[in-house]
C-alpha cells in the first residue's frame, strides 16, 4: 500500500468527530431558539496506537497524537483548532503523517468554513480551503484549494457540530439508530458521506467510571454519556447502504457526554483498528451567550 494512501485513511476518520473548529470570527447571533445542547469549550489530547491489523500484509504499527481544542457557543459559532500527527507502519516502510485543521461552524449550521493541510514525511502533499453556506434548497459549497469550484448539496446535508448535536438530542431522548448525509470538507472537500449512527444504552453517572483523563474532571463525574458508533459509506452507493449490502469506508465507536466531550476513540478500518486514548483534558471557561 502506497504511503499517501495509508497517511490519508489514517485521517480521515478524525476530521470526522472534529466537531467544528477554527480562528473564524462572526458577529454574534441570537441562539437556536429549540437548541438544548451545551457544548463544553476544552483541550483534549488523545494518544493513537494500533489495535488490530487484519491480513497477511496488513498495518504493522500505528504511534500518534491528536490535539484539539475546542471552543465558542451557540451564538458565536463553535471553533476548533485540530492537529493529528501520525506514523504508521506497513510492509516495511513508514509514512509520518501531519495534519493541521481548522474550522467554524454558526450556532444554527447554516454557515461552515474550514482550512486544512496535510503534510507527508514533511512535505505538503494536499490542502483545502472552503466555505458551505445553507439556504432553503440547498448547501452551496466554494471551494478555493485543492482548486476553485462551486457546487451544491442536499439541504439535508449535516456540518460536523450538527451532526453531534443532533446525536447527543437523539440520545436524550433515547433514540437508537440516526441516518444523515454528512458533509465535512475533508479529503479534496468534494465528498459527502452517507453515515447510520448507532446510540448504545446511556450510562449513568457514576457508572463505569472511565480510566482516561476524564476521571479527573469532576463536571463530567456528574454527566450522562452514551456509547456511540458512526459508519461512514460512500455517497454514490446510497442504494446500496439502504438494503444492507455496502461496507463502511470506515467506522467510528466512542462514548459521548451530554456535553460533547468525547472519550474512547476506536477507528476502524477494514483492514485495521486504532485506539485513541485521551490522555489529558483542560476544561476552558464558558462564554455564555448574550
Amino acid at each position: 500500500m502506497k504511503k499517501l494512501q495509508l497517511a490519508k485513511r489514517l485521517i480521515l476518520p478524525v476530521l470526522a468527530i472534529g466537531l467544528a473548529a477554527g480562528a473564524v470570527h462572526l458577529p454574534a447571533a441570537a441562539a437556536p431558539a429549540a437548541d438544548t445542547v451545551y457544548l463544553a469549550p476544552h483541550r483534549a489530547i488523545y494518544d493513537l496506537k494500533l489495535t488490530k491489523s487484519r491480513g497477511s500484509r496488513g498495518v504493522e504499527a500505528v504511534r500518534g497524537r491528536i490535539l484539539y481544542d475546542f471552543s465558542g457557543n451557540a451564538c458565536d459559532g463553535y471553533q476548533l483548532q485540530f492537529r493529528q500527527v501520525s506514523e504508521l507502519d506497513s510492509e516495511g516502510k513508514t509514512a509520518l503523517s501531519d495534519l493541521r485543521s481548522t474550522t467554524w461552524e454558526d450556532g444554527n449550521a447554516k454557515a461552515f468554513r474550514f482550512n486544512s493541510e496535510n503534510l507527508l514525511d514533511d512535505k505538503r502533499t494536499d490542502a483545502v480551503d472552503g466555505h458551505a453556506e445553507r439556504n432553503a434548497t440547498t448547501v452551496a459549497i466554494n471551494l478555493s484549494k485543492p482548486k476553485d469550484k462551486n457546487f451544491t448539496v442536499p439541504v439535508s446535508a449535516v456540518f460536523p457540530t450538527q451532526h453531534m448535536r443532533r446525536i447527543i438530542s437523539a440520545a436524550r431522548e433515547g433514540k437508537s439508530i440516526l441516518e444523515f448525509p454528512v458533509y465535512d470538507g475533508s479529503e479534496t472537500g468534494e465528498k459527502l458521506y452517507n453515515t447510520l449512527t448507532v446510540i448504545g444504552r446511556p450510562i449513568a453517572p457514576g457508572s463505569k467510571p472511565p480510566d482516561d483523563a476524564t476521571a479527573k474532571a469532576p463536571e463530567l463525574a456528574k454527566l450522562t454519556r452514551w456509547p456511540v458508533t458512526i459508519s461512514y459509506f460512500e455517497q454514490e452507493s446510497a442504494t446500496a447502504q439502504q438494503t444492507g449490502e455496502q461496507t463502511p469506508v470506515y467506522a467510528i465507536s466512542f462514548e459521548i457526554y451530554e456535553n460533547g466531550i468525547s472519550r474512547a476513540l476506536v477507528l476502524d478500518y477494514a483492514d485495521f483498528t486504532i485506539k485513541g486514548e485521551m490522555t489529558s483534558l483542560e476544561m476552558k471557561n464558558a462564554k455564555p451567550c448574550p
